[in-house]
């Protein structure tokens, strides 16, 4: 575990992120140990949704190795899941990087593709009763390997756009819940179901 002299390594490699976990809301989780000195958050270039890892950089790597030791696995503040952290190897100013011990981004959870990306579906016709939460819900009762489910809002209003998507971890179930949700009632409607593609550049 030596830094390989490199340097003194102080950032955290932070995955399995909610769509709806932004900046601030890391910075909160991290407040109580001193709080972390910069956060990043990977977007997808196309679409502008969260990748689902980002970097935690801290003051020292006392803090860094502080908050690795004694957050990781435990539950994330209002979410439904525990905080997956690791050590990165690259700061927050690089690119997609990877963590140690083969957990970061380009290693995934077992199951995922080696690319480190996951398994998404597109969820259209929701109605506007429906949030995050009701559509990972609906999912996770069938499927165990979801990650999350996140509607899209507009940002002006924050009203439901009727369309979402749901994340998995393993190709399989996503290739049946393709088949099997498609048209099962979520909230007061019928959703329909397709891949979710990321769009191509022209």
């Amino acid at each position: 575990m030596s830094d390989g002299g490199e340097g003194e390594v102080k950032t955290l490699w932070i995955g399995d992120l909610g769509y709806w976990m932004e900046e601030s809301y890391l910075y909160t989780c991290f407040a109580h140990m001193g709080g972390a000195a910069s956060v990043k958050i990977i977007r997808n270039k196309q679409t502008g949704f969260s990748e689902g890892y980002g970097f935690v950089e801290f003051a020292d790597r006392a803090t860094a190795e502080y908050a690795l030791r004694s957050q990781n696995g435990t539950p994330m503040p209002s979410a439904h899941q525990n905080f997956r952290l690791n050590w990165a190897s690259f700061g927050v100013g690089g690119g997609r990087g990877s963590a140690g011990e083969g957990g970061g981004p380009g290693g995934g959870v077992a199951g995922s593709n080696p690319g480190g990306g996951d398994f998404s579906i597109f969820v259209g016709d929701l109605p506007p009763e429906v949030n995050d939460y009701v559509l990972q819900e609906t999912f996770s009762q069938r499927y165990a390997s979801v990650r999350n489910a996140r509607v899209v809002t507009d940002p002006a209003t924050g009203r439901s756009k009727g369309f979402g998507f749901v994340r998995f971890s393993e190709d399989g179930e996503r290739d049946r819940a393709l088949i099997e949700m498609n048209a099962v009632p979520c909230g007061s409607r019928l959703v329909r179901i397709s891949l979710a593609l990321p769009r191509k550049a022209n």
